[in-house]
Formats: structure tokens, sequence, C-alpha cells
């Protein structure tokens, strides 16, 4: 694997650097045969938080976290952990259309196949909750404020100018996004 690594607000030494090659390259297991793509690792440091994204660009899959930690080697291990649940996840999702359809397999090892089992059972999709409600027209101010009020992370509501279903939503900097779909 080639690895980018890139820092913000904090210098990259060569302990970083191997520390960070080191338990991402563990990946590799889950290959046939290494992956040629580069690996984009961002380190930052923000408010006394450690940040960590790791994107690895795929033919058939872009594997991509991010990690909020006090600690960035705690963050590092962290984030490896999530990689390797969505390479499983993959790796479940692929056998189960192969065994369905017969679509030729992408190259992942057997350790994945394994580990397949298990987690095949728990990564069911299971809407447990349907809710239906009247869409109120509003300006997407109106809806903010009825958002915060709900105590949500998002609130769907009806544009009172253009008429069209929107969502506002409250990002992870803690401002707010707006989405519209194309006319």
């Amino acid at each position: 694997m080639k690895f980018n690594i890139r820092g913000e607000n904090l210098e990259v030494t060569e302990a970083i650097r191997e520390y960070v090659e080191k338990k991402i390259s563990k990946l590799e297991r889950y290959f046939e045969s290494t992956p040629t793509s580069e690996v984009h690792v961002n380190l930052s440091v923000y408010n006394e938080k450690q940040r960590i994204e790791v994107t690895i660009p795929m033919t058939s899959l872009l594997l991509r976290a991010e990690v909020e930690h006090t600690d960035l080697y705690a963050a590092v291990d962290l984030v490896l952990d999530k990689l390797e649940r969505q390479i499983r996840k993959y790796k479940t999702k692929v056998n189960r259309k192969v065994r369905q359809n017969g679509i030729p397999k992408p190259s992942m090892t057997s350790l994945a196949e394994e580990l397949e089992d298990d987690i095949e059972e728990s990564n069911d999709i299971e809407i447990v909750r349907t809710k239906r409600f009247n869409l109120k027209p509003m300006d997407s101010e109106e809806a903010i404020l009825q958002m915060d009020m709900l105590g949500h992370a998002f609130f769907v509501f009806e544009n009172a100018v253009s008429g069209d279903t929107n969502v506002v939503y409250r990002r992870k900097d803690g401002k707010y996004g707006l989405i519209e779909p194309n006319s």
C-alpha cells in the first residue's frame, strides 16, 4: 500500500507515520493481492481533539472512516476497527449476491470469509419504526428552530417558496446544512 499522510495543525513525525502505516497495512490481509490504490490519511488537531480521516479508493469500493479522540494513537486504532467493519460488511453483501446471482467475487481472502458468517446475521438492515407526518410549509430558518426545539439532528419540511421537500441538519462543526432536490 502507498501512503499519503498529511497533518493539519500537527507535524507528522516519523513515529506517527510508522504507527499509521503499520496499523493500516493490517488491512492487506483482507485482500488476495495488495491494493495498488493510494491510502489518503489526514491527521488533524482541533481544540485538543485528535482527528484521523482515512480514505482508500478502490475499483469497486471506497473505504472511508473518520474518528475523533483525545489520543492520536487511540484514534488510529479506532479508525482501523471502522475500516475492518466496512470491509467485512462489504464482503458479506458481495457473498450474498454471489450466492443469489452468481456474480464473481472480488479478491478478498479466506479470513474475511470466516468472519462473514458471524457478521451476516448482525448486519441485516431492519426497519424497527415508521413515522408518518404532514409536512408544514416553512422556510429553512423556521425548520432549524423546530429541529432545535425537538432536539433532533435533522428536520424534514416543505419549502414554503418552492413547495419541494427539504431537509435541514446539524453538522459536526455545529453549523447547519440544507438538502434540496435538483429541479
